[in-house]
């Protein structure tokens, strides 16, 4: 049985009052931090001694059952040496009784004063199973759900995408492990929360389909759970930017679709973007701007039962026209015998 000396690590006396441990701390502390001294093997370890030293001994739980495990360690191995090292320090829990160096020495080296230290010993074990079984009888906390808004395209809502999104979640301070404080001080990496927060990112795919409010689930990446608790989800709130061409009428899919006037007049062979790519739809001659074309099956799909897709054309003039087609549409002019607003 052996223990690490803790109060050798932090170069304090066993009297140390809890200002002597701080004090002591951020003096080793600055003195041996990796980023100082450097970050080898034998320097980290160290380091965590160092922090393990001061979370034991600024405990008063934690102090008590350490000094009483330390002194069954030297009581074991050095029974005379610990006697007198009591008669010169004194524990504070024992009261200075003993009259001689010889009554004293007699007393500590007694078969009753070795079962005392066993059952001091056994007692802080004890201790130490109750504090842990008080722990893993704490209730198991989930962690909190996180939502984010992701914007999407009405084309991309209809057709499928995946988009790259940074969610940001709360976690432990990496450099204070939640306690808030270090080196004595408020952790300045946290400052004082024992929080910090993370930016993760994440590719995700938004099926085809989708309508405005859909949410997303992905298990397990919310805020993480404490206890053993399990982590929160993720939800993906879908947003989709206001699209003049795009419409939803429960299943089916309105959308505006441009076409030139020779297109009109003529009749044409258009593409139409869909959910699986693109279809071909006829365009009859003499179609007028503000006719509709149904195109069944290519709407969103709910409960099994699939919507279509109600193209409306609009009849525009494309821009920057050249010399040559103005001139075309002047010779029309000249040909159209039609007066269109004959009746108004």
């Amino acid at each position: 049985m052996q223990t690490k000396d803790y109060y050798k690590i932090l170069d304090i006396s066993e009297r140390a009052t809890e200002s002597d441990i701080k004090s002591a701390y951020r003096k080793m502390a600055r003195k041996f931090h990796p980023d100082v001294v450097g970050s080898s093997p034998e320097n980290v370890a160290r380091f965590k001694d160092i922090n393990e030293a001061y979370d034991t001994l600024m405990d008063r739980r934690k102090r008590y059952d350490y000094d009483a495990l330390r002194r069954l360690y030297s009581y074991a191995n050095n029974p005379n040496d610990e006697a007198e090292k009591r008669e010169k320090q004194p524990d504070f829990n024992v009261k200075n009784e003993f009259h001689s160096k010889n009554e004293f020495k007699t007393k500590y080296q007694s078969k009753n004063y070795f079962s005392g230290m066993w059952e001091e010993f056994l007692n802080a074990q004890y201790q130490q199973k109750e504090y842990k079984k008080q722990q893993q009888n704490l209730q198991p906390e989930n962690g909190s759900d996180i939502t984010t808004e992701v914007v999407i395209s009405m084309e991309e809502a209809i057709n499928g995408t995946s988009k790259k999104i940074n969610v940001l979640h709360t976690n432990k301070c990496s450099v204070c492990n939640g306690r808030k404080f270090t080196n004595g001080t408020v952790c300045q990496h946290c400052k004082g929360s024992g929080m910090e927060s993370e930016h993760k990112k994440f590719t995700v795919k938004i099926p085809a389909n989708v309508k405005n409010g859909y949410k997303i689930r992905i298990a397990g990446e919310g805020n993480p759970g404490v206890n053993g608790g399990k982590n929160g989800d993720l939800y993906l709130l879908i947003k989709i930017e206001n699209n003049s061409n795009f419409k939803y009428d429960g299943n089916n899919v309105l959308r505006t679709i441009p076409i030139t006037p020779y297109e009109a007049v003529l009749g044409a062979d258009i593409e139409i973007p869909v959910a699986d790519g693109k279809i071909t739809m006829k365009i009859l001659p003499n179609t007028n701007s503000g006719q509709k074309f149904r195109l069944q099956g290519q709407g969103i799909s709910k409960n099994g039962v699939k919507g279509d897709l109600i193209i409306t054309v609009e009849i525009k003039i494309p821009e920057n026209l050249s010399a040559e087609e103005i001139d075309l549409y002047r010779k029309l002019a000249k040909l159209d015998s039609n007066n269109l607003r004959k009746s108004i």
